[in-house]
């Protein structure tokens, strides 16, 4: 292969969860100007829509919304995936989460189960249904890519009390080496585990805290779209295709470093 197509998913087929906002549709944005068929689920079918169209003038972005915090759900957008894409799909991005801040004596088990049924159970759900269609699409020497989102939060301690959140997430990079194990060689699974970057989920920390947090990085800023998109690109192209089980984080430092 040419160094120049090394990062090129040019005709490929993606779906990225949780894609019409964040860090998803940094991710989707970044494959579908790459080239590839990318489809994005949100729970909001009017914003997927929305974010679908505007994506399309680049490329190639279809809108399948989703609630992915059941196994019904999961099952059923695994169903409509495969049959828009002939049974095959390059590339999964397990971005879809949820979070939630609460003191430790009012954190009560419906947040528990809001988070851990999305940020876990609708990561693990989803990757088994599709299972079929990612090994139909990949090989040994070129395998099919899941990519989970975890976080930094679940690397070292978060400042929040985001209990589940942080758990959740810690669960999330387990799964990814477990997955990696049960699905090689013909798939592989890594999981990005980002800092702070400018998503909705991040905002209220961010107005509050965001001088604050990036002084603190070792690179002394927050995250760019580009930093993201560069990364699932290395993931899901050749250049990664030897890797399988890690979790990168992608945080200037600050999980590593700090």
């Amino acid at each position: 292969m040419p160094i120049s197509d090394l990062f090129s998913i040019s005709g490929k087929t993606a779906l990225v969860t949780g894609g019409s906002r964040g860090i998803g549709l940094m991710i989707a944005r970044g494959f579908v100007e790459s080239g590839a068929t990318v489809y994005i689920s949100s729970r909001k079918a009017d914003v997927c829509e929305q974010v679908a169209a505007e994506l399309s003038q680049s490329g190639t972005c279809v809108a399948l919304p989703a609630d992915l915090s059941t196994e019904d759900e999961c099952r059923r957008l695994a169903g409509e995936v495969t049959e828009r894409t002939g049974g095959r799909l390059d590339i999964l991005v397990n971005n879809a989460g949820a979070t939630w801040g609460a003191p430790l004596a009012d954190y009560d088990e419906a947040a528990w189960e809001r988070v851990l049924a999305l940020n876990v159970k609708g990561v693990f759900h989803l990757t088994k249904f599709l299972v079929p269609a990612l090994q139909a699409a990949g090989t040994a020497d070129e395998p099919a890519r899941v990519v989970n989102i975890g976080s930094i939060d679940g690397i070292h301690v978060p400042i929040l009390e985001t209990y589940a959140y942080s758990a959740s997430k810690a669960a999330v990079h387990q799964l990814t080496r477990h997955l990696a194990r049960a699905l090689a060689p013909t798939v592989t699974v890594n999981a990005i585990a980002p800092g702070p970057f400018e998503s909705k989920m991040m905002a209220a920390t961010l107005e509050s805290f965001g001088e604050q947090i990036a002084a603190s990085a070792p690179l002394k800023r927050i995250g760019r779209p580009d930093d993201m998109a560069g990364t699932a690109l290395f993931l899901t192209s050749r250049a990664g295709a030897y890797l399988t089980g890690a979790i990168i984080p992608v945080d200037g430092g600050i999980a590593t470093v700090g």
